[in-house]
């Protein structure tokens, strides 16, 4: 028997026959929006074969089931990163296990540095393409020909018309842009920003691409948003630190609150 199959039984014993509609994947100091959430079953990470341990402050490492605005809904309070371990696809059966669930899509969030000076500390942006910059993959030794996943449209352009109508619904600015990865834990240098901006990144952070890929490639279509919580390097005399990633996160959740909350009752 898979992770999965194990994963879907240690489900069952804590909810029967609930199916999420969408999944969800909050990144650091986004815990909060949990509040929110009619809550039908709370399983630890340690619990589920192959879950991540989520071993970064801001991560609470919980599946949490249940409703938002009237929508069924499977969230990931936490992940693990590639910097963790060193293994890209840690987030493997977490991504697996929702989709086996019967989620239709995926919201991902994250912390990222901004490299448009018009995206502060404390906005939002809409993820709408990636540049990959470790060189690794997540699927690395999956085998088949379903590995060769088409990211040409890796970011829905019906779910982020989706998200931009939750935002202008409750007059919320949400920038757009690409995100670019990096493989951390180390912030980047800005050289590597000056680099990254001749390569169009709009912003910068250490999750999500992976997750992107492995959603894919079970067909999951999804969209992403980032809570800016810094300048990148080279952009502001503030020192970079996981500490202000979390304080900035954290006075994000409210507006990251609405416009999920809005975008979930559209679902």
């Amino acid at each position: 028997m898979s992770q999965v199959e194990d994963c879907i039984k240690v489900i069952s014993k804590s909810v029967k026959g609930f199916t999420p509609q969408v999944g969800l994947i909050l990144g650091s100091g986004l815990g909060q929006f949990c509040e929110h959430v009619e809550v039908v079953a709370s399983i630890e990470f340690d619990e589920l074969p192959g879950f991540p341990v989520a071993g970064v402050g801001g991560h609470e490492g919980k599946l949490l089931l249940g409703q938002v605005s009237g929508t069924d809904i499977a969230i990931l309070q936490g992940r693990a990163h590639y910097y963790e371990q060193g293994k890209a696809d840690t987030m493997a059966v977490a991504i697996q296990t929702l989709n086996a669930m019967g989620c239709q899509s995926l919201v991902i969030t994250n912390a990222a540095g901004s490299l448009n000076s018009e995206a502060t500390p404390g906005s939002v942006m809409l993820i709408t393409d990636h540049i990959n910059m470790t060189g690794v993959s997540p699927l690395f030794s999956a085998e088949s020909n379903q590995r060769f996943v088409d990211m040409s449209e890796a970011y829905s352009h019906e779910l982020n018309d989706a998200m931009r109508s939750a935002a202008k619904a409750n007059d919320i600015n949400l920038h757009e842009g690409t995100y670019a990865w990096m493989s951390g834990p180390q912030f980047e240098t800005p050289a590597e920003i000056r680099a990254l901006e001749t390569l169009g990144a709009d912003a910068v952070g250490m999750s999500t691409v992976p997750e992107v890929i492995l959603a894919r490639h079970q067909g999951l279509s999804l969209c992403a948003i980032s809570v800016i919580t810094n300048y990148a390097a080279g952009m502001s005399e503030t020192a970079l630190s996981h500490e202000q990633t979390i304080s900035f996160a954290s006075q994000a959740a409210d507006t990251v609150e609405c416009l999920l909350i809005a975008y979930l009752k559209g679902q």
